[in-house]
């Protein structure tokens, strides 16, 4: 079976604060590589003329789209990291900047809700093509790979559909505090 196998660079900053890390509790970036390996959904043959399942440039485009306009340059947070309030009270305009994990936003944890999103951008543009591989470079001696179902490895959330379900451009749940329209990312 053929894959699609395409990267994006993006810088982010992000805090942990349930481990054993001092050094991780204080807010500091990386810049991250994201590769994902996309497979088809039902094997095709091939058509003798265009001999390709999907073109590059359509599969990369909402994917690309996303970590560029979305993820790149975000301060990832905890959903109860105390920073949160924070932000929603004095910096309420900088929401839109924040990406939300459950728990810390650790390496594992992005890499199950890209794929999750990645997945979800492609069932949308017609199911053609699925994630079947995520990893994740932190550093250049760190990475992530993530392969299987997001939905096995992510908490359970009583809140319904979370960010890394939609196929849209938001990278967390938070509404926007009375009065206030945010603009999306």
């Amino acid at each position: 079976m053929f894959s699609l196998v395409f990267s994006r660079r993006y810088a982010m900053a992000h805090r942990l604060l349930s481990g054993n890390s001092v050094k991780c509790a204080v807010p500091h970036g990386h810049n991250e590589t994201v590769t994902v390996r996309l497979q088809a959904v039902a094997p095709e043959r091939l058509d003798g003329h265009a001999n390709m399942v999907e073109s590059f440039e359509k599969a990369k485009k909402t994917w690309h789209r996303w970590i560029d306009d979305a993820v790149d340059h975000t301060f990832q947070l905890s959903e109860t990291d105390p920073l949160l309030a924070v932000f929603t009270q004095t910096e309420p305009h900088l929401l839109p900047r924040l990406l939300v994990t459950p728990g810390d936003p650790t390496t594992e944890i992005l890499a199950a809700c890209f794929m999750s999103k990645i997945n979800a951008f492609l069932a949308a543009e017609g199911g053609r093509l699925r994630c079947v591989e995520l990893r994740i470079e932190e550093t250049p001696t760190n990475t992530v790979i993530f392969e299987g179902d997001p939905a096995d490895v992510l908490p359970l959330s009583a809140g319904g559909d979370r960010w890394w379900l939609r196929a849209d451009m938001s990278i967390n749940d938070l509404a926007a505090p009375p009065g206030l329209r945010l603009a999306t990312p």
